[in-house]
C-alpha cells in the first residue's frame, strides 16, 4: 500500500536523490534519462553522475526557446508527444515534471513513457492535481487573465517556488535585521546629498523592475493545462494499477498555492470557497502530487 506522507526532502531534491541512488546501484554505466516536459521547468541535479539526457516536449515557440537555452540536454525533440522519438526500453529514468496535466491524450503519452523505460526503471512524475480547488481554478481561469497573473508572479520571483520547491519566500529575498543600527546622516547634509539619495533609490527600483522583467522572460508562463482525468492522484493510482506499475512513494505539496500566496488574498479565498462549495470533493489542502513509480523487472508481475 502506498504511504501518503510529507516528503523527507523537497520534491526537486527527492527526484535527484532517487536517481543518484539508482545510479549507485548500477555502477560503471551511464544513466539514460528522458526529460519529459523539457520546455518548462528545470532538470535533475545529479552532480558528477555519468548520464545522457534526452528532452522531449510539445512544439511551441516559448517551449522551444526555453529548451534551446538549456545546457543539461544532450539532445531534444519537440513535437507531438504521441510520435516524437522514444525508443522502447531505452531509458533508465523518465522525469516528467508538470507535464501530464498540460498535454492532450495524457494516458497515451504515459504509455509511451512506460514503454521507453527499461525494466526496473523509474518514472518520476510531478503534476498539479486536477481534483483540487487549485486545479479547478487553473483550468477554469480564462487565458487573458491567467497569463498576466503568472507574468506578474514571475517578476516577483514567486513562480520559482514551483521550479525550486526548496525555496521559501523568506529565502528568496533578504531583509534588514530587526534592531540593526541605521547609519545617521551627517548633520550638515546638503540638499544635493538628499537628491543623490533619491536618485539612488529610483535607480535601485528601476534595476529591480528590470531584473524582474528578465526573470519573467527567463521563466515564462506555465503552459495552459488540459487536466485530463489521469492528471490527479486518483487517476495516477488507477493508471499504475492497470499498467502493473508500482508506486514506491507518493507525496502531496502546496507549491502552487504557496506561489500564489494562498494564506491571504483572492486566490486563497477562492480556493477555500471552491473547496467549501464542492463539499470537500475538491480539496484546498494541496495543489501538487509527487510520485516515484517503478517499472517491475518482470513484465509478468502483477500489482495486488
Amino acid at each position: 500500500m502506498t504511504d501518503l506522507r510529507t516528503p523527507p526532502l523537497n520534491d526537486g531534491d527527492l527526484f535527484s536523490e532517487r536517481v543518484r541512488q539508482y545510479a549507485h546501484d548500477r555502477p560503471l554505466r551511464p544513466v539514460h534519462i528522458l526529460e519529459a516536459g523539457c520546455g518548462w521547468g528545470r532538470g535533475l541535479e545529479l552532480g558528477d553522475c555519468e548520464r545522457r539526457v534526452t528532452g522531449v516536449d510539445m512544439d511551441a515557440p516559448a517551449l522551444r526557446a526555453h529548451t534551446a537555452d538549456r545546457t543539461d540536454l544532450d539532445e531534444w525533440h519537440l513535437g507531438d508527444l504521441r510520435t516524437v522519438p522514444m525508443p522502447p526500453r531505452a531509458y533508465d529514468v523518465v522525469h516528467a515534471s508538470f507535464l501530464i496535466e498540460r498535454v492532450p491524450h495524457a494516458e497515451l503519452v504515459l504509455d509511451r513513457f512506460v514503454a521507453a523505460l527499461k525494466p526496473g526503471g523509474l518514472l518520476l512524475v510531478r503534476l498539479r492535481d486536477r481534483n483540487t480547488a487549485f486545479g479547478f481554478l487553473d483550468r477554469r481561469l480564462p487565458r487573458w487573465l491567467r497569463d498576466p497573473l503568472w507574468r506578474h508572479l514571475a517578476r516577483r520571483g514567486r513562480v520559482e517556488l514551483l521550479l525550486r520547491p526548496e525555496a521559501s519566500p523568506g529565502a528568496m529575498r533578504s531583509a534588514p535585521q530587526a534592531g540593526a543600527p541605521r547609519e545617521a546622516a551627517p548633520s550638515g547634509a546638503s540638499e544635493d546629498g538628499a537628491a543623490e539619495g533619491r536618485e539612488g533609490r529610483e535607480g535601485r527600483r528601476a534595476g529591480g523592475r528590470r531584473a524582474g522583467d528578465e526573470r519573467a522572460a527567463r521563466i515564462g508562463v506555465p503552459p495552459p493545462a488540459v487536466y485530463e482525468k489521469v492528471a490527479s492522484r486518483q487517476g495516477m493510482r488507477w493508471y499504475c494499477v492497470m499498467r502493473g506499475l508500482v508506486i514506491a512513494e507518493e507525496y502531496t505539496s502546496r507549491a502552487s498555492l504557496d506561489a500564489l500566496g494562498s494564506g491571504s488574498g483572492i486566490v486563497g479565498g477562492l480556493c477555500r470557497l471552491v473547496a467549501s462549495l464542492s463539499r470537500g470533493r475538491l480539496t484546498a489542502e494541496h495543489s501538487e502530487v509527487t510520485l516515484v513509480i517503478r517499472k517491475p523487472e518482470n513484465r509478468f508481475a502483477r500489482v495486488i
